[in-house]
């Protein structure tokens, strides 16, 4: 069974949010997501300075099976990246949920968090 950390919010893309200081979220992929993709073994990541609706794709992930859209589960702009994983995208699948982080959001409204997943019903989600 996949890693869900209860203090995290989750879409049903499969994407994470971690809400930080001054309004800001880290954003990643599961445990689960990185699990189905494999081994990646390429990130591209939203240019500082964007911003994205809530649903749109933001960032690509290469793995050895195939290439899928992150999608940005919060409205906002793109406030920092994870520069480490331009060398070592790999970092997503040791670690998802800590250093595998692939961007932060300012969010434009804070109340979108509520229409994401609790750990609870993630871990439903998945199952299904």
């Amino acid at each position: 069974m996949s890693e869900i950390p209860s203090d995290l919010r989750f879409s049903e893309s499969h994407e994470w949010v971690s809400q930080e200081e001054d309004g800001l979220v880290k954003i990643g992929i599961s445990d689960h997501a990185q699990a189905q993709l494999g081994d990646l073994v390429f990130i591209e990541l939203p240019e500082e300075g964007a911003t994205f609706s809530q649903g749109d794709a933001c960032a690509v992930v290469e793995s050895v099976k195939a290439a899928s859209d992150v999608y940005c589960p919060v409205s906002g702009e793109i406030v920092a990246i994870n520069e480490l994983l331009a060398d070592s995208p790999e970092i997503v699948n040791n670690d998802p949920y800590n250093d595998g982080w692939l961007f932060s959001v300012r969010l434009d409204d804070a109340d979108e968090l509520e229409e994401l997943m609790d750990a609870d019903a993630y871990k439903d989600h998945i199952e299904d």
